[in-house]
């Protein structure tokens, strides 16, 4: 099963993001950042495949689903969540894309006090962790919302040995599971999981 975390329409995210926005100010127009952003209508895919083409790094979170067309079920590789994407560029090379193509857009908080609205963008860290736990998840991959999740501090670990060796997370218990999962999560967003087992989990000490 697969559950499913969809964001606020039209782009808006809560006060808990604060920590992840920033001004869209000229100083950092030039700095490479992983920017969410919507592909309204579920035009992720096609947002993806024009992105690629004009040479920008991008990712969608996909998973198998089952498709039932004229009574007959498929399985079929879809968008996990419809409308997002991750966009990895400077802010000057996303507004070129964007005054051309049009087909994505920010997810931003407004200003408080009327100034400039403030983009929502994920550390680098975090997003390939996301992006690894996403990309080589297997049949157990699952995602969430983080409400679903709680981590308690000091969790973090690494796997060593098996299909995931090298990846790291979080090691918690997951609703409807019976086993506990490696778990990736961007911050009141959304959490990708995976079926690891215990005896090749290491718990990675708080100084890294």
């Amino acid at each position: 099963m697969v559950f499913l975390y969809l964001l606020p329409p039209e782009g808006r995210v809560t006060d808990a993001l604060n920590f992840m926005l920033t001004p869209a100010t000229q100083k950092e127009e030039d700095i490479v950042r992983w920017y969410v952003m919507s592909a309204p209508y579920r035009n992720e895919l096609r947002a993806k495949e024009a992105l690629s083409q004009s040479g920008i790094e991008c990712f969608v979170p996909m998973h198998y689903t089952l498709v039932e067309k004229s009574g007959i079920k498929t399985r079929k590789y879809m968008p996990a969540i419809h409308n997002l994407i991750f966009v990895h560029a400077p802010l000057t090379q996303i507004q070129d894309f964007k005054r051309y193509k049009g087909i994505i857009q920010y997810y931003v908080m407004p200003s408080r006090r009327g100034g400039v609205a403030q983009k929502l963008w994920v550390p680098d860290r975090q997003m390939k962790d996301f992006i690894n736990i996403c990309e080589k998840g297997d049949d157990s991959l699952r995602y969430m919302s983080p409400d679903d999740v709680h981590i308690a501090p000091g969790t973090r670990v690494r796997v060593h040995g098996g299909p995931f060796d090298g990846f790291e997370g979080n090691f918690v218990k997951v609703a409807g599971k019976r086993n506990r999962q490696l778990v990736v999560s961007i911050t009141n967003l959304v959490a990708a999981s995976i079926s690891v087992s215990a005896d090749l989990v290491e718990v990675i000490p708080d100084e890294e």
